[in-house]
């Protein structure tokens, strides 16, 4: 049994001004060229040192050298123009320009493997590392080859499984794939998203694990949640199949949400990332208000499987709100900890 509830962020952190467009997804680089590569490198310091000064557990690089959480990843492989974009409605919810897939995707050479090692350089506590999810990353694109989206999104597994084996390889902890696609198109979760994602985490020596949430706290997500009737039970779709899947982890959506949160009973057995940091708004939850999650989360999930987490990336939020919620989601779980007698 681990010996305390530990904490985690799903993925991004705000980036700083001088190094992207604040407050926004997408937001172009400020710099270029190898003062680029400088800033970037910097921004993952300045990263890990907020999850460290917060007290967060397990650490990760805030996503500061991607410019999206998908199309970065895209950006590394061929077959993809990012020249001639197509626009595409993205997760049945907001249309967005996007890249083209012309010709078999392949990954010429790893995407993320230098910024993994300076991750790991940089904290000797656990980290976790983030990948888009093969159906996500479908969702992201136009495809003009394969014609298929369930043939796409598998190339694509197969792309991820050889990243995420050499990110395991130096030493992180946990490989998670992002899949906000999956609380969308549940019967293609069915017919091959969870075995695609399966492909993806084949053979790992380190935790898989799938973050699934409702997105950012864009504009076009928070309308999606409030087009929502009643209850939020999109998980009840996909999470008997993830139980009965070999991913480790699921990461999901908690905090100022209409989850029923007996949904994560139906993932007996995995590691629950329990998001108790709502990141579609700019107040700052009190250590209790975080507890508190956690505390209903035990309720149907054993002590050594439960994570505090936030709902989602932080990066459109205001780095200051960002840095405070940290201090509230570590704050949270210390408050429970104490309370349960844990070390």
């Amino acid at each position: 049994m681990k010996k305390i509830i530990m904490t985690a962020i799903a993925g991004s952190l705000p980036k700083p001004a001088w190094l992207a467009e604040p407050e926004k997804i997408w937001a172009p680089w400020q710099l270029s060229g190898q003062p680029l590569k400088e800033a970037k490198s910097d921004a993952m310091r300045l990263a890990v040192d907020d999850q460290l000064r917060a007290g967060i557990s397990m650490i990760g690089d805030g996503e500061q050298t991607r410019q999206h959480f998908v199309t970065t990843f895209i950006e590394g492989l061929t077959g993809v123009d990012f020249v001639n974009r197509k626009t595409v409605r993205i997760r049945d919810r907001y249309d967005a320009l996007v890249p083209v897939v012309v010709d078999k995707v392949t990954r010429p050479h790893s995407i993320f493997l230098e910024d993994a090692k300076k991750l790991r350089a940089l904290t000797q506590q656990p980290i976790k590392f983030t990948l888009p999810g093969p159906m996500t990353m479908v969702d992201t694109l136009y495809d003009n080859f394969y014609k298929s989206r369930q043939k796409l999104a598998w190339a694509f597994a197969e792309i991820l499984n050889e990243e995420a084996i050499e990110l395991a390889a130096i030493g992180i902890d946990v490989v998670q794939f992002d899949e906000p696609a999956f609380n969308v198109f549940f019967d293609e979760v069915k017919d091959w998203g969870v075995k695609t994602l399966e492909r993806a985490a084949q053979n790992l020596t380190c935790k898989s694990a799938v973050h699934i949430c409702y997105g950012y706290g864009i504009e076009a997500n928070v309308k999606w949640k409030n087009s929502l009737v009643g209850e939020w039970r999109q998980y009840e779709h996909v999470f008997p199949m993830l139980a009965s899947s070999h991913i480790d982890q699921v990461s999901l959506e908690c905090q100022n949400s209409r989850v029923p949160i007996e949904l994560i009973g139906m993932l007996k057995g995995k590691d629950i990332l329990v998001g108790a940091i709502d990141v579609a708004n700019h107040q700052i939850e009190t250590p209790e208000q975080v507890a508190q999650v956690l505390r209903n989360a035990l309720k149907y999930s054993d002590i050594e499987h439960v994570y505090g987490c936030t709902n989602c990336g932080m990066v459109p939020l205001p780095r200051e709100v960002a840095s405070a919620k940290l201090r509230a989601l570590a704050a949270g779980a210390d408050l429970l900890n104490k309370e349960l007698g844990l070390d």
